[in-house]
């Protein structure tokens, strides 16, 4: 496991260190030397696979199809000749879409059982040779190739799961492709390869019977690769006077959060309980950001990611969660996920003019300030709503769920936080306004989305108002919610489950049906000094039906402060002290008594009902520009609202590289 995580950070936060240019420019030929970068594409190909079982009824042999989205990270030298023939080598590590069963590459069932191998991860290591045509160098490529795979086996009579551990699996990779210079330091490619894995297999200890196996893969992938080496030549950012179409910027980080807390009392603990010997786990994100102007004022924004890691229990045992990197999917391996793709259309309406600076999300440049922005496609419902410049961001900021988020805002997400959908907004010098509809999943916690369109989804709007007391910026922004989705009634389930003797968690489901979650939030932020900020959240929902998407809040009241290190002269350090106090309606304290599991929380029984409350500091120290290091302390009094329970100290250690 440690093995491919050190692989991929290393290649990619090298890349998240280098300076990076703003817009494109006339491409400037090929560039030896080292290099890194990422990849996407997708994958399909033939799986032969036999599960011999003696004591069953073998299964045939077989060839299945099977296909994936995928994404990675490469590595390599290359050296142009004289002769512009280009001699290199190369390694990458590619890794499967994280949605359900993308991973697994081939199943095959007996009488007796089934069983199926996973794909952890694949790598190659390649030679490769091209030749320059000036801008653009086609190459052909090929070399050994090697997979990590899991087989698993689950038996038909006891539902008994044998799982393997890893195993290493070895082939070889042929293909070919073409760079395309965009500056000095930048190359774009598209590439194909045929990987063969051949033949191995793997002797189940639960049972007499053995996995064979093949693959046939085939990749299509593009890429984006930052070349190191002198810089003859290269445009600097404040020359560049291009900006219309065709500019372009990327921004990058990768973020690891260790975290754990010590033993704490625990009398008894259920399914989604912190367990009570302590714990500690880990996250890993890594990921991209690059947007494309396309035209006057339409703009295309593209996030690949990488993620592993598991939060806390499996990310359960709190409403305000202690991890906010922690999404509600383990991976013991790093999965691949557009986290965004989305395309982004600026209506200037005239009038004053303002620099934004390119980050995130953002290009840099001037726009008017009285504009209408429209943005469609994949991304996050808190991209647009309930941010906070103090607390906002889990891998800048504070992590808790309850303190950089409005916890009671049920907002549209998947598993992972990001969800399709679309939204307006009219800004003025004032104020803005803002709304959007968002796909939300067909069940609670659900990772597909429900396409039904209108007839299912969420409604968001917000209006913020922008003013300056004693001449010091701040913001109040009052946002509403409206989902209408197929949930399950808490009274109902509680009324079933006392009828028929069983627990709420066992008949949530016989009610669902379409419903419809409510509520609201109010969210402020006032710059006291240069060097202090203060931030303050209530939201509230119904709390009649299923949480959806978000956590296990049904009224929140959070607050804290930001403070700059400029006092000690650290203007580049910063202090986050910040609180939470969250609530459940009495409806869903009462489906939690009966034996209730929601999206995190659920103790099996909650005889002692109390209000969750949260405290959380923090200290960032910049180590150098671009990397912080961040020591983390939490006190969550009431875990799951429950007062027999904790209280829990968590400890955490972050580490971020950007730029």
């Amino acid at each position: 496991m440690l093995a491919p995580r050190a692989v991929t950070t290393a290649a990619v936060v090298t890349a998240l260190l280098a300076s990076v240019p703003v817009q494109a420019a006339d491409p400037t030929g090929p560039r030896s030397g080292f290099y890194v970068g990422g990849n996407a594409g997708y994958g399909f190909g033939n799986a032969t696979a036999t599960l011999g079982d003696p004591t069953g009824i073998a299964s045939a042999g077989g060839t299945t199809v099977y296909g994936m989205l995928f994404g990675g990270v490469q590595a390599g030298y290359q050296q142009y000749l004289p002769s512009r023939l280009m001699l290199g080598v190369e390694a990458d590590l590619s890794f499967a879409n994280y949605m359900d069963l993308q991973q697994v590459v081939s199943y095959r069932a007996t009488g007796t059982g089934t069983a199926n191998e996973q794909l952890e991860y694949l790598g190659t290591l390649r030679g490769r040779l091209g030749y320059s045509m000036g801008s653009w160098t086609p190459f052909v490529t090929g070399g050994l190739a090697w997979a990590s795979t899991r087989y698993s086996r689950t038996d038909s009579a006891t539902g008994t799961e044998d799982a393997a551990p890893s195993q290493y699996r070895t082939g070889y990779a042929l293909g070919g492709g073409v760079d395309y210079a965009l500056r000095d330091r930048w190359t774009a490619r598209a590439e194909y390869l045929y990987v063969n894995l051949g033949l191995t297999g793997y002797p189940f200890a639960s049972a007499p019977a053995r996995y064979d196996s093949r693959y046939d893969l085939n990749l299509f992938r593009i890429g984006l690769n930052y070349h190191f080496g002198g810089n003859d030549g290269e445009t600097k950012e404040s020359d560049a006077a291009d900006r219309g179409p065709g500019s372009w910027e990327i921004h990058g980080q990768s973020t690891f959060i260790f975290q754990g807390y010590p033993p704490i009392r625990s009398p008894y603990q259920g399914t989604n309980s912190l367990p009570g010997v302590g714990q500690s786990r880990e996250t890993w994100t890594t990921s991209a950001f690059l947007g494309v102007r396309l035209w006057q004022g339409g703009e295309l924004y593209y996030n690949p990611e990488l993620l592993q890691g598991y939060g806390l229990a499996g990310t359960v045992g709190a409403g305000g969660f202690p991890n906010g990197e922690a999404q509600k999917s383990n991976f013991p391996f790093p999965r691949y996920n557009t986290s965004r793709l989305f395309l982004r259309q600026e209506i200037g309406l005239g009038g004053e003019r303002e620099k934004v600076e390119g980050e995130y999300g953002q290009l840099s440049g001037e726009k008017d300030v009285n504009r209408v922005t429209v943005q469609v496609g994949k991304y996050a419902v808190h991209d647009l709503f309930d941010t906070n410049d103090y607390a906002e961001d889990t891998r800048v900021d504070f992590m808790n769920w309850s303190i950089w988020a409005a916890g009671a805002f049920d907002y549209a997400a998947d598993r992972l936080g990001v969800t399709y959908g679309v939204s307006a907004e009219l800004n003025q010098a004032q104020w803005a306004l803002r709304a959007g509809y968002f796909l939300m999943p067909t069940v609670s916690n659900g990772n597909l989305m429900d396409w039904n369109l209108f007839a299912r989804g969420g409604y968001v709007s917000e209006l913020e108002l922008r003013f300056r007391p004693f001449d010091r910026p701040g913001a109040l922004k009052a946002g509403a919610f409206l989902n209408t989705v197929f949930s399950g009634s808490y009274n109902d389930a509680v009324t079933l489950a006392n009828s028929a003797g069983t627990t709420a968690d066992n008949t949530i489901a016989q009610t669902r049906a379409g419903r419809i979650k409510y509520g609201y939030y109010f969210n402020l932020q006032q710059e006291i000094t240069n060097d202090i900020g203060l931030f303050s959240r209530w939201s509230w929902n119904d709390g009649q039906n299923e949480i959806m998407a978000f956590t296990d809040i049904d009224a929140s009241l959070s607050g804290g402060v930001s403070i700059k290190g400029t006092a000690w002269r650290r203007p580049d350090d910063k202090i986050g002290i910040g609180g939470a106090l969250n609530m459940l309606s009495a409806a869903h304290s009462s489906f939690l008594a009966a034996g209730g599991l929601g999206p995190l929380v659920g103790d099996g029984q909650l005889p002692n009902y109390s209000a969750e409350k949260v405290l959380e500091a923090y200290y960032a120290l910049q180590l150098v520009k671009g990397l912080v290091a961040t020591a983390d302390y939490q006190l969550i009094v009431s875990p799951a609202y429950n007062a027999d329970r904790g209280p829990v100290n968590v400890f955490s250690g972050r580490l971020r590289a950007s730029f």
